[in-house]
């Protein structure tokens, strides 16, 4: 195995509204917090664990940019 090929890990916490996931990630950020006496770097995601469809049971449509419409007439013509 090669030497220092490896990305460096980074104590990281996820927060996706009121739910937050403390892990490592090679992902950093400008805002920190403080967990347990080590500095964690705080991203803040969309969906995750807590709130994805999948895991919720909860549907949720996201179109973004009429991309539906733009299908339902392209297509729905034929």
């Amino acid at each position: 195995m090669k030497a220092d090929i490896h990305p460096k890990l980074n104590p990281v916490v996820f927060v996706d509204g009121r739910h937050e996931i403390v892990t490592q990630s090679t992902m950093t950020s400008s805002e920190t917090k403080k967990i347990n006496g080590v500095d964690h770097f705080v991203v803040h995601v969309d969906i995750s664990g807590h709130s994805h469809p999948f895991y919720t049971g909860k549907q949720r449509l996201v179109d973004t940019a009429g991309r539906i419409e733009r299908f339902k007439a392209r297509y729905g013509k034929k």
